[in-house]
């Protein structure tokens, strides 16, 4: 981490843009409508965060953990937002849009998508488990995805990529799939 001040002035103003925190500990950090757009947070320890509303446009938060965080009803994370590698298991991501976000590789074991905009790259990403309902992933990569046992009633997956996936005992009742590609999905009922 790129010393302390950062941390001391996110603690007081809920604003650090642009701020060097990776490998910051902020586990249970209360950064609801904090600004860290384009931040550096790889690594960083965000478990049961609360980033509610927050800004994380162009951030980086690449192997972070933020397993059991609140990041629902984010606004808009951004295209250059990564989350490739982190850890977001039984995290709220509710309502979020989360268009063009890179979380391939990403953990989102039980994690809470419903009513999420996820048009995002999920290659290889886990979901097993995930509660996906009314989510709209029109032309979401979920290339390799595991999607075992998650929820995804309602979902719309529109022109998704689902080659290779793992669909074992997901519920896909009233899910979109026209134009979906599943060549390859495993679990997916003929």
């Amino acid at each position: 981490m790129n010393g302390g001040r950062e941390t001391l002035w996110l603690q007081i103003a809920n604003k650090c843009p642009n701020c060097d925190l990776s490998d910051a500990k902020l586990s249970s950090a209360y950064l609801v409508n904090a600004d860290l757009s384009g931040a550096n947070l790889s690594g960083a320890n965000l478990s049961s965060a609360s980033l509610t509303n927050a800004n994380l446009s162009r951030t980086n938060l690449s192997d972070a953990n933020l397993s059991g965080a609140s990041l629902s009803y984010l606004p808009f994370f951004g295209k250059s937002a990564n989350l490739s590698g982190a850890y977001l298991i039984r995290t709220n991501l509710s309502g979020a849009n989360l268009s063009g976000v890179n979380f391939s590789s990403a953990r989102l074991n039980n994690a809470r998508l419903g009513g999420a905009t996820l048009d995002a790259n999920l290659e290889g990403a886990d979901l097993s488990g995930a509660d996906l309902r009314g989510a709209y992933q029109g032309g979401a990569n979920l290339k390799g995805a595991n999607l075992k046992g998650a929820d995804l009633r309602g979902a719309n997956l529109h022109d998704a990529n689902l080659s290779g996936a793992n669909l074992s005992g997901a519920n896909l009742s009233g899910a979109n799939l026209t134009h979906t590609y599943i060549q390859g999905a495993i679990g997916l009922k003929k």
